[in-house]
């Protein structure tokens, strides 16, 4: 059938006389493209006699109300015609089974959206939206608007097309959500995966558990300061019923058995330990999660469930499964009863239990979990979806047994990841549909989703991690490119991407980089005593801009076009703009002059190459690093006490010596108990030994830069000997508690 709606559609576009490809100078900024598309020479004339017509009156309103909204322009009724007009009409005839299906004739006196469902109206609806040229949404006060003449047929590859928004490490207002639910209605999107309690914060109020918001919603950071926030009954209500106005189906997600020290915060009888526990302000995988050998703990959760049920009408419940670290259950009492009562064979065995309970409890109450990829381990429970995050690998199991998946592999979907690893291009190569799967197979495969984690995204740079990488995602999920050979065209997509960021500043969409766009590299030139520094671009149409007075570049700042020289101790901050917006964060290289630059530097015991910065020299190379351990700055030292002697050459009066450390606890990198620094003329006797103790707090889900001086007063020396005593193993408290810790420094300045 669908065939056959495709082939009549080629046949009508063959009969137009004037048939163009989709690259022929039209607006070409429509993303997800349509599936056909015709692009005729003529233009129809919206204007405010213009009038609106639709059987379903809510579409109609919508359509008023956001047309007004991008341009100012009220449509007047049917009535009162004496313009052009446009159409909606539910077609009981259409000829599609797919309710988001729809077809669009916009000639110069009409256009007309047909489909034979409001949800297909309303797909079609987003793409007269996008057609209304940029330079409009700009203005917003236009009496005028002339939009292409074209010939459109659509629908979607697959009914699955989703973001899963993380609101738990980071919290977001009620605005901020029925926002990105119309971003998502734009493009296409029909799923909303909302991350609604973690380790870090309980962000829905539930009426018989009031802790779960009193305590579990707030987290105290490292500076003292309490943040985080929750979500009323009442707020929910108001956005899914927003969202339900746009189409969008909201799936929530109540983390269990693990990512729940929020949770047990709250509710500790509910752990194998009791605790008492806290919030962490720590980002990882936790030990402490749920107990799946006491009945009262499946109790609470049926309990919280049934709140959630009254508040989310949809057919899905995510209930997370993921990263459930066993070394509680594997100590508890109650949870080796349960193995053995239940004739379990171990841990993983136990976890099936936990979710296949839970999915038999969601069941008899009409609804189907959804479970990241871990719930395969051991067995998986009837009936469950497996949204695979790990690789294909668990989409891939899912569908061979005959389960229906959720294709979402961070390689390509996790857009919380930098630019740099998961650019434009990697994510228009995906195809969620694995290789290996047979034709049978690939029927279970009901779409994917964009991912946004938290972790380190607040609020306001949201946008800047979703686009214009979403683009792409909206594109792979609608029409699933990479599936035919011949059928994707990067850089025809890539033109579009160009054209549509005009759309994105007119409705305010602050968007970040497409790939890695500044690649600074930088060389030291003794016999002038000068740094050079060369910015490679690695992006289309952007201007570089930096300071070098450590202020934050901005459109007026100096435009880089040759190679910068630096002569004198500076911050040099580098950024990249477009359309006079700013799409990267600004990348900070600190230059110091000091007396130990380009001195021989000796270590006791060696750095590990995967983070071996500049080499030998890398310390006492005069280049600062940042608050990000992977710039090439920064030497990493695994499991071992960092010690060095630095010659400089001579004896010289000391009066100052720096070494930098960096904590980055959810990478494993931690700050020095503590440092000491000594100095000799013979490298043999060291004396004068500064003792430097380090006063910040480990347990910190920040990235901190210390300085640890030692003030030496003028005292001559040759050698200088940097002692900085590791924590060796990740505390207790850490997720990789017991695992190597990592020591990373950054240049020692000898002043």
């Amino acid at each position: 059938m669908k065939i056959l709606r495709v082939l009549l559609f080629v046949l009508s576009m063959i009969m137009t006389l004037s048939f163009d490809t989709y690259c022929n100078g039209n607006n070409q900024s429509l993303i997800p493209r349509p599936m056909l598309i015709n692009w005729l020479d003529d233009e129809f004339i919206l204007k405010s006699n213009s009038s609106v017509s639709s059987e379903s009156e809510k579409l109609q309103d919508y359509f008023d109300d956001a047309l007004r909204t991008l341009t100012g322009i009220r449509l007047i009724s049917h009535k009162n015609n004496t313009g052009s007009e446009i159409r909606f009409i539910l077609d009981p005839d259409f000829n599609s089974s797919n309710k988001e299906a729809y077809s669009m004739n916009i000639s110069p006196a009409r256009i007309t959206i047909s489909s034979g469902d409001e949800t297909g109206l309303f797909r079609g609806i987003q793409t007269l939206l996008q057609l209304i040229p940029a330079e409009i949404k700009l203005k917003k006060d236009s009496d005028s608007i002339k939009i292409p003449c074209v010939k459109i047929f659509d629908e979607p590859e697959f009914s699955w097309r989703g973001l899963n928004l993380d609101c738990s490490r980071h919290f977001m207002t009620v605005d901020f959500v029925k926002r990105y639910i119309d971003i998502l209605a734009y493009y296409k999107f029909n799923t909303l995966h909302w991350h609604l309690t973690e380790d870090q914060g309980w962000r829905i109020e539930v009426k018989k558990y009031p802790k779960l918001t009193e305590i579990g919603a707030w987290r105290k950071e490292a500076d003292g300061s309490i943040y985080g926030g929750f979500y009323t009954q009442d707020e929910i209500r108001e956005i899914v019923a927003y969202a339900e106005s746009r189409f969008i189906n909201i799936v929530p997600e109540i983390e269990m058995p693990g990512h729940s020290l929020a949770s047990l915060a709250a509710y500790p009888e509910n752990s194998c330990e009791g605790g008492p526990f806290e919030v962490t302000n720590v980002w990882g995988v936790h030990k402490d999660i749920y107990c799946a050998g006491r009945d009262s703990t499946f109790i609470f959760l049926q309990n919280i469930l049934d709140e959630v049920i009254q508040l989310f009408p949809g057919k899905y419940i995510h209930i997370g499964g993921d990263e459930a670290p066993k070394d509680r259950w594997k100590e508890c009492p109650e949870c080796q009863a349960r193995i053995i009562e239940k004739g379990l064979k171990n841990e993983d065995e136990l976890q099936s239990y936990f979710i296949t309970r839970i999915s038999r409890y969601l069941s008899s109450k009409g609804r189907d979990i959804i479970g990241w990829d871990e719930i395969l381990e051991g067995g998986l429970a009837p009936g469950a979806i497996v949204q695979s995050w790990r690789s294909f690998q668990g989409a891939i199991d899912a569908a061979k047994s005959g389960h229906f998946t959720i294709s979402s592999p961070n390689s390509h979907t996790y857009l919380d990841h930098d630019p740099d690893d998961l650019d434009l291009r990697l994510a228009y190569s995906f195809n969620p549909i694995p290789n290996e799967l047979t034709e049978d197979e690939k029927v279970f495969v009901l779409g994917s989703e964009a991912n946004m984690w938290t972790e380190h995204a607040p609020q306001e740079t949201i946008d800047s991690k979703l686009f214009p990488r979403l683009l792409a995602l909206a594109e792979v999920f609608w029409s699933n490119p990479q599936s035919v050979p011949g059928k994707a065209d990067y850089d025809e997509f890539y033109n579009r991407v160009q054209n549509t960021y005009a759309d994105l500043t007119a409705r305010g969409i602050k968007y970040g980089r497409e790939t890695k766009v500044i690649t600074p590299k930088t060389n030291f030139d003794k016999t002038k005593n000068e740094f050079t520094v060369k910015l490679v671009r690695g992006q289309k149409d952007i201007e570089i801009r930096y300071t070098t007075n450590g202020s934050a570049p901005d459109v007026n700042s100096e435009l880089y076009v040759d190679p910068i020289t630096v002569r004198s101790t500076a911050n040099l901050k580098i950024a990249a703009f477009k359309n006079n917006s700013i799409i990267s964060k600004a990348i900070t290289l600190g230059f110091v002059y000091h007396k130990a630059l380009g001195s021989k530097i000796t270590f006791a015991n060696s750095y590990d190459e995967r983070y071996r910065a500049a080499g030998e020299n890398a310390l006492v190379d005069g280049v600062r690093g940042t608050n990000n351990i992977h710039d090439n700055n920064w030497q990493g030292f695994e499991g071992v006490h960092f010690e060095a002697v630095i010659d400089l050459g001579k004896a010289i009066n000391i009066s100052r010596v720096t070494p930098r450390f960096i904590l980055n606890s959810n990478s494993w990198v931690f700050l020095p108990e503590q440092v000491e620094i000594s100095l000799s003329n013979d490298s043999m006797n060291f004396t004068d030994k500064r003792s430097i103790l380090n006063d910040v707090q480990q347990k910190n889900s920040e990235i901190v830069l210390k300085d640890f001086p030692a003030e030496f007063n003028g005292t001559t020396a040759r050698y200088i000997k940097v002692n900085a005593r590791s924590i060796l193993k990740c505390p207790e408290w850490h997720p990789g508690a017991g695992y190597d810790a990592w020591l990373f420094i950054d240049e020692i300045v000898v002043e």
